[in-house]
């Protein structure tokens, strides 16, 4: 595996140096910032246009609708859409919506099909989005039929995922948003060998950057997690790397602890850590020792104050370990109730109070800390596309 930036157990080793002086990584500034950024309305039609209306980001795993006619509907921040996988192998964003009267073409959350059929007059459009029928055409009229097909929006399959840039008049070139390292970064994981076991998306009450923030805080894990992950996980330690537009950052378990007072040598310390990945502008990818985890954040259509959150537990085919159907089915629906859990009990909770609270009259002005350096990250993203023309 060709390894960007420093070696791997490079940068763990520089965990353990955090860990026997108390010290992270740190950003080079602290950054103040308004609880305006997470409850103004004229801010969030901003983020929609653009930040979602003009990059690339994640909406699946491409193993979630592996045969031609497999789709899913999705609520994206500007486009109610059906992503769907093509005869050709590739994968197709299409506007949910009829061309004739603008009824809800597709209201499945999922399926297989050969064509999307129209419950209201019943046009039909084939799984490319080009009109199939116009029912009783003959008493129609005139119709320009190859402009009249579902609208496509820039759609993209790279490092098994899908990329969709919400807005049909944009462009796409995951690679290049991606840049160089992120991109060598991801293709070194052969992530489209691998299948998303388990999935489901919240709707939550809280803005999605407050969401988004929680996944990429390594430092209020003692804090909020005090019975869950922080008897697993050192809090506010962290190896990080920036991208520039994207980071990765290493934070090491306490089963490395045995390291901290004795040299490990040439010993691998994988198996102690957690590589997390942000990929702007809204998607956290962790590396466990054995699998992936994917959590995305996308902001609702017109309130500011809610979004959807969806997590992915994406892992090897069963084919290609040396477990057991059975046992591979137990361990992943083990682990999935773990993230489940501490989910519902831990985060949801607390974020929930945090945009509560935001909304407040004199909230006043807060900080991002030096430490919090994959937080800076993203606001200095988002702020970067929130300031083009």
């Amino acid at each position: 595996m060709t390894e960007v930036g420093a070696p791997r157990e490079e940068r763990i080793r520089r965990t353990l140096e955090h860990l026997r002086n108390d010290t992270t990584d740190e950003f080079e500034h602290t950054t103040w910032f308004r609880p305006e950024e997470f409850t103004d309305t004229a801010i969030a039609k901003r983020e929609r246009d653009l930040v979602f209306g003009r990059v690339p980001s994640i909406v699946a795993h491409g193993s979630e609708i592996p045969r031609a006619g497999d789709f899913f509907t999705l609520q994206l921040p500007r486009n109610n859409v059906i992503v769907v996988r093509q005869r050709d192998g590739g994968v197709k964003t299409l506007v949910n919506l009829c061309r004739h009267r603008g009824a809800m073409v597709e209201k499945e959350e999922k399926g297989r099909c050969r064509l999307f059929s129209c419950p209201y007059h019943r046009w039909s459009y084939d799984t490319d989005g080009s009109l199939r029928t116009i029912t009783r055409d003959n008493t129609f009229g005139e119709a320009e039929r190859e402009q009249m097909g579902l609208i496509a929006l820039p759609t993209e399959e790279r490092h098994g995922f899908i990329w969709v840039v919400d807005d049909a008049d944009a462009e796409i070139d995951v690679a290049a948003w991606l840049g160089p390292e992120m991109d060598a970064v991801l293709a070194s994981y052969d992530l489209s060998a691998l299948v998303t076991v388990r999935s489901e998306g919240f709707d939550e009450p809280v803005n999605w950057k407050i969401m988004q923030d929680a996944f990429l805080d390594g430092y209020h894990i003692q804090y909020a997690h005090p019975n869950t992950a922080a008897k697993h996980i050192h809090t506010n330690v962290l190896a990080f790397d920036d991208f520039g537009r994207h980071c990765r950052f290493i934070a090491p378990r306490k089963s490395i602890d045995r390291w901290i007072e004795e040299d490990p040598g040439d010993t691998s310390l994988a198996g102690h850590v957690t590589e997390t990945h942000f990929l702007l502008p809204n998607s956290t990818l962790l590396r466990q020792p054995d699998h992936f985890q994917l959590l995305t954040f996308r902001p609702h259509p017109t309130d500011p104050q809610r979004s959807r959150m969806e997590m992915r537990l994406i892992v090897p085919k069963v084919e290609d370990t040396e477990m057991t159907e059975e046992r591979w089915t137990r361990i992943w629906d083990k682990n999935w109730e773990i993230l489940l859990a501490v989910l519902h009990a831990e985060d949801f909770p607390l974020l929930r109070d945090s945009q509560v609270s935001m909304a407040s009259a004199n909230a006043g002005r807060m900080i991002l800390g030096r430490n919090e350096v994959a937080n800076q990250v993203f606001r200095r993203g988002v702020q970067t596309l929130l300031a083009q023309p």
